[in-house]
């Protein structure tokens, strides 16, 4: 009786040493462990400042496309609002309308405005607003790879990095001959680490990037469909 209680107020105290923070939980870990924990911490900070930036971005896309358009639709001069705006403007909108009217007045300065012309003059300006609209979304939509890839790697990443801490826990445990709890517990509990590390990353990376693509598309279509009215806008001038 009193051999088992003397065991039993040791696990006791070897189970009080065991120490579970997190920061304990890297410390303990693996060198392999520890490059994946901090792989996949790197992935969530730098999704993070992306997800924040796109959100930032694209409210502020928005608001500078609702300016533009109230100044498009005022009733004023397209030559005025060009010479406005200037030849560089800072939204994808402006962009694509300043493009249209570069080649209209280009066309217009060399003659060329005449109804012979009217059809080539109009497929000119609608592949200066293609071109000059992807470009500006293929800006936009930068970086958007990065959240996709790790939403579909991070897990795996980090199941990775699970394996390897539960390799070693069974390693220890043929190492030290000893089965109990405490000898098991530490390496298992990296490992799962790993596991929560990896879904932490990959979780906002995979709603964000739902989330922002659906917002891109509706720009995207915003954007096109600006295209389209300019571009009938043109033709009627044309044909007038």
């Amino acid at each position: 009786m009193e051999t088992e209680a003397i065991n039993t107020v040791g696990l006791a105290a070897a189970s009080g040493d065991l120490d579970f923070s997190v920061w304990t939980l890297f410390l303990r870990a693996d060198l392999i462990v520890k490059l994946v924990m901090l792989l996949l911490l790197s992935a969530s900070v730098w999704c993070w400042a992306i997800i924040i930036e796109k959100s930032v971005r694209l409210r502020r896309l928005n608001r500078d496309a609702t300016e533009f358009e109230d100044s498009f639709w005022s009733g004023g001069s397209l030559d005025a609002l060009y010479d406005r705006i200037g030849a560089q403007p800072l939204d994808p909108m402006g962009a694509v309308f300043s493009s249209a009217m570069k080649e209209w007045r280009r066309s217009a300065e060399t003659g060329n405005l005449t109804v012979d012309r009217g059809s080539s003059l109009t497929e000119r300006i609608e592949r200066v607003m293609d071109v000059t609209l992807s470009r500006e979304l293929e800006h936009v939509e930068r970086q958007m790879i990065i959240l996709a890839s790790t939403g579909s790697t991070a897990p795996f990443i980090g199941l990775f990095g699970t394996v390897w801490g539960i390799m070693n826990s069974f390693q220890s445990i043929a190492m030290s001959k000893n089965t109990s709890l405490a000898v098991v517990a530490p390496g298992i509990a990296e490992a799962l680490f790993a596991t929560a590390l990896g879904l932490l990353a990959a979780i906002p990376a995979v709603i964000a990037y739902n989330k922002i693509s659906k917002d891109l598309d509706r720009y995207a279509a915003r954007l096109e469909d600006f295209s389209s009215e300019f571009s009938a806008i043109i033709s009627r001038q044309l044909d007038s």
